[in-house]
């Protein structure tokens, strides 16, 4: 039998401490190792010789959750982040993945997530209650709309595609009815907006943006 995932538990409420050790060392997978009631003793408590998951709060005196990850990240990169917070809030979601964690738990439900995200961070997955997952995918789709249109015309995607599927440059001018000069003036215009060099280059990229199948 493996040997059970060793816990850091940090958060400034004892009875909180507590209810949540309760909650994890009843999992025979699981078990809490250490404990701190801020920021600044995590840190301090969290030796990657013995601890393989860090649980923080996010609100905690002296030194925050983030403040907390952001040092455990760079002097243990090993172990595996998970925040607990009261709020249902963004921004501290988006602080919390950018500080390195694997996951966001709500203590609304901590007792049905807490012990799942566990495993998932450890199996190295992440660990998003729903909400989270609706603002990641707002932000994904307010990041698309922002986002320029290709710097390629359209015309210029064809003559990618083409070039990508084999075609040489008189079999281009014959598909798109224009000249071998036109086509030859396209391809030296996408290889200067796009920064590359040759055919090959202009293969990997009609794969990369699925103009082409691989």
């Amino acid at each position: 039998m493996e040997s059970p995932t060793r816990i850091l538990l940090a958060d400034d409420h004892a009875l909180v401490r507590q209810g949540l050790r309760l909650i994890i060392d009843a999992e025979p997978d699981l078990k809490v190792v250490a404990e701190a009631s801020d920021g600044a003793e995590a840190v301090r408590a969290c030796d990657p010789e013995e601890v393989d998951l860090a649980i923080l709060d996010i609100a905690m005196p002296r030194m925050t959750g983030l403040q907390a990850a952001r040092e455990i990240s760079r002097r243990a990169p090993g172990v595996r982040i998970l925040f607990l917070s009261m709020y249902d809030n963004e921004q501290y979601f988006f602080a919390a993945l950018k500080a390195g964690a694997s996951g966001y738990v709500l203590k609304s439900v901590v007792d049905r997530d807490l012990i799942e995200a566990c495993r998932s961070a450890m199996r190295g997955e992440p660990f998003l209650y729903p909400g989270a997952v609706t603002a990641l995918i707002r932000e994904y789709l307010s990041r698309e709309e922002n986002a320029p249109e290709s710097i390629l015309t359209p015309r210029e995607e064809e003559i990618i595609k083409l070039v990508a599927e084999g075609h040489s440059s008189k079999e281009i001018a014959e598909t798109l009815t224009i000249s071998v000069k036109t086509v030859e003036r396209h391809r030296t215009n996408i290889l200067a907006k796009l920064g590359m060099r040759d055919r090959l280059d202009l293969t990997k990229y009609a794969i990369r943006t699925g103009l082409v199948e691989p």
